[in-house]
């Protein structure tokens, strides 16, 4: 049975693959639980709309991402954060935070996947973050002072 793919699926295909599956796991397995529709000439043609509708969401996205990583590069964000007498921060900053943190003081939404850190910041001072997404980097300070 041919079937189009509405999400990603492991071992089996991309959103909007045209797959020939047994019938059974199409009818009992992916079409239930909304993973794919039945592949009928009228679906084909709503597909071939929603894929080059995705494509082009997924370019406006890039190119905002882009620009952000644009502002970014060269920023300096300050952030406090409670810490002991020798500098050592109580709890350590995930790349999350540091998303948080960026959002907040400087309105540019980065995705924490795309943030670089090797560990998490756990003393004060300046560190350096590199950003990387789309195919560009960018780099910042952030300056983690003591409460």
């Amino acid at each position: 049975m041919k079937i189009i793919l509405l999400k990603d699926i492991a071992k089996l295909g991309r959103r909007f693959d045209v797959k020939d599956v047994p019938s059974g796991y199409a009818i009992n397995m992916l079409i239930p639980r909304g993973d794919a529709i039945a592949a009928t000439p009228q679906a084909l043609k709503r597909v071939e709309a929603d894929k080059a509708k995705a494509e082009g969401e997924r370019k406006v996205k890039e190119g905002l991402l882009i620009k952000s990583l644009e502002d970014l590069d060269g920023a300096v964000v300050a952030m406090k954060g409670k810490a002991n007498d020798k500098g050592h921060l109580f709890a350590g900053l995930h790349k999350e935070a540091v998303a948080a943190v960026v959002a907040s003081q400087t309105r540019l939404s980065i995705d924490p996947s795309s943030i670089k850190l090797d560990q998490p910041l756990k003393t004060v001072g300046p560190h350096a973050i590199t950003v990387e997404a789309a195919g560009r980097s960018a780099a910042f300070t952030l300056v983690i002072e003591k409460e």
